[in-house]
């Protein structure tokens, strides 16, 4: 046999040999459980699952090839968290994307080995989910909610669209544990700019609606609503009582401004999404949690209603904006 020929045998066996071990490897798709805190119906539902996909396609992995995705949706509901995170653990992922503190916190009560990659989580370390920012130690990191300077500015755009506030009620829920800091960085910022201070810890919509209508009672007022799955699940109906006692309000999402609020400015949590991809794939491919140091965001966008301002006899002022993101008119 001539050497070329010998070489060329050989390429050829040996590519053969390789075919089998890659054909395994790509055999059975990895699989991801997603626990999504919203309804399948909710305005976030769609985008944030677009770009979780879009996320991971960047990085070559395709739901419904090389990947496949179970999901559920808890809709900031504990009962259904619970339920849905043993069924994903039952499920034997790679990973689980975990959407919200309570989503993260009922898997980490069932698995403390499957790798979790959590989006908008506003306080990891407070809730104990990861050891430090830094280094999270254990098999959850992911992306946090917002930092908390941003809580000042919610007081401060109120002051500017509405210069006569003499009074801000901060509407929190009292179990959510990044309420704490969140109320005493507005406070700091309210002492700055002579604004009073007063906080409505609401846990259902009875509550929340005698509670508004009471702060209501006097005059100049406004709200900050901190962002929490009670203060989501309910938006609709503090959107409903803010236009109705004609208080000016600011929120932490674009989507209570969409569904009629005055003005939100806070992350793009849909981008926090599209960011797991990469966590997602570098722990596909061997990297643990605990090196994937928690990352905050990186996106803040304002938006603006104008019809809302026009119906609480607002005039927004041209430097807001010209500085806003969006506005709906």
């Amino acid at each position: 046999m001539r050497r070329r020929e010998f070489f060329t045998l050989f390429g050829t066996v040996a590519a053969s040999w390789s075919l089998p071990a890659r054909a395994q490897q790509t055999e059975r798709p990895r699989r991801i459980g997603v626990l999504m805190n919203t309804a399948a119906d909710s305005p976030e539902a769609e985008p944030r699952l677009k770009a979780l996909r879009e996320g991971l396609q960047q990085f070559g992995w395709i739901d419904g090839g090389n990947l496949r995705i179970d999901l559920r949706w808890g809709a900031n509901d504990v009962d259904l968290d619970r339920k849905y995170a043993a069924e994903l653990v039952a499920l034997a992922p790679d990973v689980i994307v975990a959407a919200g503190t309570l989503s993260v916190a009922a898997l980490l009560r069932v698995t403390r080995t499957v790798p979790i990659v959590f989006c908008n989580v506003a306080d990891p370390v407070g809730a104990g989910f990861v050891d430090s920012l830094a280094r999270p130690g254990g098999n959850a990191t992911g992306f946090t909610l917002f930092e908390y300077t941003i809580s000042a500015k919610w007081l401060e755009i109120l002051k500017v669209i509405a210069p006569d506030l003499t009074r801000a009620g901060v509407l929190r829920d009292p179990s959510n544990p990044a309420a704490i800091a969140q109320f005493g960085v507005i406070q700091a910022a309210a002492q700055s700019i002579g604004v009073d201070l007063r906080p409505i810890s609401t846990t259902d919509a009875a509550e929340m609606e005698r509670a508004i209508g009471s702060f209501a009672a006097g005059s100049t007022g406004g709200l900050v609503v901190t962002p929490s799955a009670t203060e989501s699940f309910q938006r609709d109906l503090i959107v409903k009582l803010a236009g109705r006692h004609k208080l000016p309000a600011v929120y932490p999402f674009r989507v209570w401004v969409v569904a009629g609020g005055l003005i939100s400015y806070g992350p793009d949590s849909v981008d926090e999404f599209r960011r797991a991809g990469a966590y997602v794939d570098r722990i596909l491919n061997g990297v643990k949690p605990a090196e994937l140091p928690v990352q905050a965001p990186t996106k803040y966008a304002m938006s603006i209603n104008r019809k809302t301002a026009t119906a609480l006899g607002l005039t927004i002022p041209d430097k807001l904006l010209a500085t806003a993101d969006e506005v709906i008119e």
